[in-house]
């Protein structure tokens, strides 16, 4: 009889877990030891822990993700866990990247920050429990369904745009051919009345103004919530309350203290608000736009007898490679959105802009960016859009 050796499948899971860990280990210990090595005469001790070229965060969350799937089931197909491995594992080093590849601008920003920690940190303390306490004084305002524009050109720039649809332009830099039929907004939420608000960047500020004239933590940049684009996000918080929505406003720091790996800090904030609000559905990451080329680049539109900051949509695909189901629901969304802000405030929204990052948008069937103005934009003005986002939101949503 010959005697043939079994190996148990548990056995071999083990080891693959432990593979998998040493190879991670391995390849962090590389990476930082050849940068070592190449830059020996110009890498301090500080930037070694600046590199962030792999988050032990993401190392970490994508290790006991695929830990627990070789342990728990390990009766599902081969095919599927290398499906899982190489969409996981890609999210090491390509999300991040080419969402920062997209936003150099704010990355340049966020040098002058760094070197002001200090002050950071106080404003941090100060801040973090009172941005929210903000008296609500909208109940006897009535905001008018419609009203005339006018797009101001001064400190703005030309709208540059791929396709329209109704009126609703969009800036197609995916990688994917829109057609008529993507462009309809033919979707619609089974939830209206949970929203949830953070900010990725929560710490992109505005123009001072003797008003609102804060200590600059940065170049445009502050931690002190109540001038950053987070006191913006109450802003709105404030009136859709006010307008019978329920509201979750998230102010955590996802850019500080380091701005690489911002958008991995907020999908995991993100994620935690979800868990324990299984239904929302509509998910505002709001952003204030980068710095650009110009700091005075500030787009506006005077609304009635009132001059507001423009907005505009980010949305995401997969176009970068990592599953994103939902990017079409989302983008269908920001162009009903659009559609009715036309409507009601023409000149209000600047163009669509269509990329192939996902921006963690992949969380709900209804997620996106929204930048509210630009570092030469004042913050009152940014507040004043407001007043006219939650209006059309409000209609959108009946």
């Amino acid at each position: 009889m010959i005697n043939l050796a079994v190996i148990n499948i548990k056995d071999i899971i083990k080891i693959l877990k432990i593979i998998f860990i040493i190879a991670i280990t391995l390849l962090v210990i590389f990476k930082f030891g050849s940068d070592l090595i190449e830059n020996k005469n110009e890498i301090s001790f500080e930037k070694i822990f600046d590199l962030q070229i792999i988050s032990f965060d993401k190392i970490i969350d994508k290790t006991v993700l695929i830990s627990n799937y070789l342990g728990n089931n390990y009766e599902k197909s081969e095919n599927g866990l290398k499906k899982l491995l190489v969409s996981e594992l890609a999210i090491f080093s390509s999300e991040e990247k080419l969402m920062e590849l997209e936003n150099q601008e704010e990355a340049t920003e966020f040098e002058d920050l760094k070197n002001n920690e200090s002050n950071m940190q106080v404003s941090v303390t100060e801040n973090n429990t009172n941005n929210e306490k903000i008296s609500n004084q909208y109940s006897e305002e009535e905001i008018p369904f419609s009203l005339p524009t006018n797009v101001i050109s001064s400190n703005n720039k030309t709208d540059k745009f791929t396709n329209e649809h109704n009126g609703v332009k969009v800036k197609n830099e995916s990688s994917y051919n829109l057609t008529e039929e993507m462009l309809i907004p033919n979707v619609d939420f089974a939830n209206k009345k949970d929203i949830i608000i953070y900010h990725t960047h929560t710490c992109e500020s505005y123009t001072p103004t003797e008003a609102n004239n804060y200590v600059s933590s940065g170049n445009f940049r502050t931690t002190d919530l109540n001038y950053s684009v987070a006191r913006v996000g109450t802003e709105l918080t404030n009136r859709l309350i006010n307008m019978g929505f329920n509201v979750n406003h998230d102010t955590t720091y996802h850019d500080y203290p380091a701005y690489t790996g911002s958008y991995t800090r907020s999908l995991a904030t993100i994620n935690g608000i979800l868990q324990n609000n299984k239904d929302s559905q509509f998910v505002i990451d709001l952003h204030r736009d980068a710095l650009g080329s110009s700091s005075t680049y500030g787009p506006t539109v005077q609304i009635g007898d009132e001059v507001v900051a423009q907005l505009m949509f980010v949305i995401g695909t997969d176009g970068g490679g990592l599953e994103h189901p939902n990017w079409l629901n989302n983008f269908k969304l920001a162009v009903k959105i659009q559609e009715k802000a036309n409507q009601m405030y023409p000149g209000l929204f600047k163009p669509i802009i269509l990329r192939n990052s996902r921006y963690n948008q992949h969380v709900t069937s209804g997620a996106c960016i929204i930048e509210v103005g630009a570092t030469g934009n004042t913050l009152e003005q940014c507040n004043g859009s407001m007043k006219y986002l939650s209006r059309v939101i409000e209609e959108v949503m009946k």
